[in-house]
């Protein structure tokens, strides 16, 4: 991956974008489960940057996961980093993205990971997949905004459009995403542009094509039309009864977002890169960092049919990006002067809509794809989350709006925190996070009378394999507003959500521990609660936050979960040298999962391989250490 500058037009205006090899969106990534991905990360660019693998468990691998500060040091530029890590297990659609500051606008790409090979899909195969990858598009560089906004301490400017693989389609004051030319074309033959429920225009080059063809050469016209391309947004071509698999990534930065297709239903097969019981749905309601996998057939007429996203929002105070990025579905065969069949989107504040498409996802639960909900918890957390307000002596009225959970704003340390653990390196963070509000309130209700939160760099600590029940609470505090949530190296079930305050006496009852459907990122209801369960079994240090949304990293409010063991002891003791000596890795690795009968055979391997790498004596004399260590555990 060459992180690198582009310049790229949209909506009638160009600026230069950080990009992957140059693309927008970036690469996809194509693996099978189980199968070891190393990727080599350069830095071209000015600006720091990471790679983080959104919902990859990073079994053993939390020097790969990606976030800045937390895992890993950013790669500053002209070095590299390489990250390395196993697809244990999973198998489906997730995404990569730049986790540092405002960089994953257009940082970002899809990550399709296949089953093993011979392992078919539990619902009918289709006929062919196509990804599709719906994000936001600033006209401004959007590290300018995200700055502007902390300087001021006030919220940042909303994107400029939505988009649909990089392309807004039609948005008013911009008759053309592509160049002057095409901006020039259309006002000299005044071409008539339609409207779509106000939002935008709808033009189709096809219209315009006959009359440029009695005007201009063949390829004077081949030139032209291609400069209309970019104008030309997203196209899905389908053929008449056959299936496809929507591969769906809502890599927007802030938005919660509707998908639909007019006149078509959809089949809803995965989330999260988890199986789901099947259920048909006219509209996919989808939040940052989300991913969906939906079976369309294409069983209509031959023609052609909208698709189109536009946002969720059901608060008035926080504003959103309002406008609706369309494409097309277009069947093989349909006339070129076929009008556009359209279809009406879900009003911005479509609560019903988002209630009934969350309480449809169920996991598959099947004998091969098991729904392993914990039943018995070890710790049980209630994280309010939230809005405050703290002093700011250079922002607009001395303050800035924060974020928090259980009134901590997460404060991004200077060292990365895995890296404060490894080499023991005291004063970076604590491990005093409170697992409940220290002043309780009516969370949803009116808040305390002052808004001032404490500012830290706190862990919580859980034991290996211990069972974590963690009740997200949404507050009320400046304003209420959903608030989509990700966990960094485990997934979780989703087993209860509600409105208003949780009652930990009556709301449990209603939990469902049998089939709850399996996230790695989910959407805490306005002015309510959800609940997730997980077990700790992935040791490391990994990050639990807001995916950017109304205070949108003011600071982020974030947590991070150190999951602590003796077997993480030895996998952390080798882990950056297991690419030079991975007979050394396999070693520990044998040693602690099979006991010691097996050490002295691999225990001669890594005698050998420690005469070709003379650097590596002080990792022996602590791979004995661990060895008397475990001898004490056995």
């Amino acid at each position: 991956m060459q992180v690198v500058m582009k310049n790229t037009t949209r909506l009638c205006a160009s600026k230069p974008l950080v990009t992957v090899n140059g693309k927008f969106p970036g690469p996809t990534l194509y693996a099978r489960e189980d199968d070891t991905v190393i990727v080599r990360v350069v830095n071209h660019v000015q600006h720091n940057i990471t790679i983080h693998w959104h919902g990859v468990r990073q079994l053993r691998t939390g020097w790969a996961d990606g976030p800045a500060y937390i895992t890993q040091c950013p790669i500053p530029t002209g070095q590299s980093y390489i990250y390395n890590f196993t697809l244990t297990g999973q198998r489906g659609t997730l995404l990569w993205h730049a986790h540092i500051n405002w960089l994953r606008a257009t940082v970002h790409g899809a990550i399709v990971i296949l089953p093993k090979r011979g392992i078919p899909y539990p619902f009918p195969k289709p006929d062919k997949e196509e990804i599709i990858i719906l994000g936001e598009w600033w006209k401004s560089d959007t590290e300018a905004v995200i700055n502007q906004a902390m300087q001021a301490g006030t919220p940042p400017n909303v994107s400029d459009a939505h988009t649909i693989n990089g392309h807004p389609g039609p948005v008013p004051n911009c008759s053309s995403q592509g160049t002057e030319t095409g901006a020039s074309l259309l006002e000299m033959f005044n071409v008539k542009l339609d409207t779509l429920n106000g939002h935008g225009r709808i033009f189709s080059l096809e219209l315009l094509s006959p009359i440029l063809a009695l005007l201009f050469s063949a390829t004077t016209l081949t030139a032209l039309i291609s400069n209309f391309q970019p104008y030309a947004g997203f196209s899905l071509h389908v053929e008449s009864g056959k299936t496809y698999m929507l591969r769906l990534i809502n890599a927007a930065l802030n938005e919660e977002l509707f998908f639909k297709i007019a006149g078509h239903q959809l089949t809803v097969v995965e989330v999260d890169a988890s199986y789901t019981k099947p259920f048909n749905t006219d509209t996919i309601f989808i939040a940052p960092g989300q991913t969906t996998n939906a079976l369309l057939t294409a069983d209509q007429d031959t023609s052609k049919y909208l698709i189109a996203i536009s946002p969720f929002m059901d608060t008035n105070i926080v504003a959103v990006d309002n406008q609706t990025a369309i494409g097309t579905l277009r069947y093989e065969g349909t006339h070129p002067f076929t009008p556009t069949s359209l279809t009406a989107m879900p009003p911005k504040n479509a609560t019903p809509v988002t209630t009934s498409f969350v309480d449809s996802l169920r996991s598959l639960n099947s004998k091969q794809y098991p729904a392993k909900v914990p039943l018995t918890i070890d710790h049980s957390l209630l994280f309010a989350i939230g809005v405050g307000v703290n002093p700011c002596a250079t922002c607009v009225n001395g303050s800035r709006f924060v974020a928090d959970i259980n009134n901590v704003s997460f404060v991004m340390p200077v060292t990365a925190l895995l890296q404060a653990h490894y080499y023991n390196i005291s004063g970076v963070y604590t491990d005093d996070f409170p697992e409940n509000p220290p002043n309780p309130y009516n969370y949803t209700g009116t808040g305390p009378a002052n808004m001032q939160t404490m500012n830290g760099t706190k862990v919580y600590r859980l034991g290996y394999n211990s069972t974590v029940q963690v009740v997200f609470q949404g507050t009320g505090i400046v304003t209420p507003e959903s608030h989509p949530t990700h966990l960094h190296g485990f997934n979780f079930y989703a087993v209860g959500k509600g409105l208003g305050n949780f009652d930990s006496e009556r709301d449990p009852k209603k939990f469902n521990l049998v089939d709850p459907v399996e996230r790695n990122t989910l959407s805490v209801p306005t002015a309510g609660w959800a609940a997730i369960r997980f077990r700790a079994d992935n040791p490391g240090k990994f990050y639990i936050h807001v995916v950017y949304h109304f205070v949108r990293v003011f600071p982020l409010y974030s947590l991070d979960l150190h999951v602590r063991s003796l077997s993480s002891l030895c996998s952390r003791k080798v882990y950056q040298l297991s690419y030079m000596v991975f007979g050394f890795y396999t070693a520990i690795w044998k040693y602690t999962q099979h006991g010691d009968s097996r050490w002295p055979f691999w225990w001669k391997m890594v005698k050998a391989r420690a005469s070709r790498f003379h650097r590596l004596q002080v990792t022996f004399q602590s791979a004995r250490k661990i060895q008397a260590r475990l001898n004490t555990h056995t």
